[in-house]
């Protein structure tokens, strides 16, 4: 499986992905994994994501703003698999 790089805070979400069998890290923790990120999932209310807006990830991002972890899980699934 794939890897998921969730934003701290979105602590459902991380449950809710590792209960479908997602491997998920925590982006706080996960620097060097996020290239390695199948998925980036943000709580979408981060403009300038990590601090680095001059910085472009060649990673598909999910907004988690106003979805439930299912929803998000179904977005994610599309990336990975």
């Amino acid at each position: 499986m794939r890897t998921v790089a969730v934003e701290q805070g979105l602590s459902p979400v991380s449950d809710y992905l590792r209960q479908q069998g997602v491997q998920v890290v925590e982006m706080q923790n996960a620097a060097s994994q996020v290239n390695n990120a199948a998925v980036m999932v943000i709580t979408g209310g981060d403009k300038n994501l990590m601090g680095m807006e001059d910085v472009q990830q060649q990673v598909p991002v999910v907004s988690a703003e106003g979805l439930s972890p299912e929803q998000v899980y179904q977005r994610v699934k599309s990336y990975i698999q």
